[in-house]
């Protein structure tokens, strides 16, 4: 018999990707950016109204170390507006982190996965390293 190890997948934080329609939604993004903002120490990486690497609608982008994550994730299930939300960690596989590790939090958006480095991707929160 073979025996099987688990290894443990570092998690150095989080994104929640807001998604808005420029015309319709946007205030209401600025709305529950500024809300979570005001509550937790999150870092807001900026409004999108086009659409960047794989995401193929505009988003703003919240980043947030792993502790915060018991406090914003469920603010953000009451409080997202009828606004869709990715919310995904950051370890060394980005590809994985934007769908297999990724929880949706409304509609989930069809993600265009092959823009994403087979690798550690995106924005790590202020103070944390790789």
């Amino acid at each position: 018999m073979i025996e099987k190890t688990t290894q443990s997948v570092a998690n150095l934080g989080y994104h929640a990707h807001i998604y808005y329609d420029p015309t319709k939604t946007r205030a209401a993004a600025e709305r529950v950016c500024a809300a979570i903002e005001q509550k937790f120490r999150v870092e807001n990486d900026g409004f999108r109204d086009e659409p960047r690497g794989p995401h193929p609608i505009s988003n703003v982008l919240i980043v947030f170390k792993p502790d915060q994550f018991e406090q914003v994730v469920p603010y953000l299930m009451l409080n997202r507006e009828g606004l869709d939300v990715l919310v995904h960690p950051l370890t060394t596989d980005a590809v994985e982190d934007h769908s297999g590790y990724a929880i949706w939090l409304g509609n989930p958006v069809e993600l265009k996965l092959h823009t994403l480095p087979h690798g550690r991707g995106g924005r790590l929160p202020s103070g944390v390293t790789a």
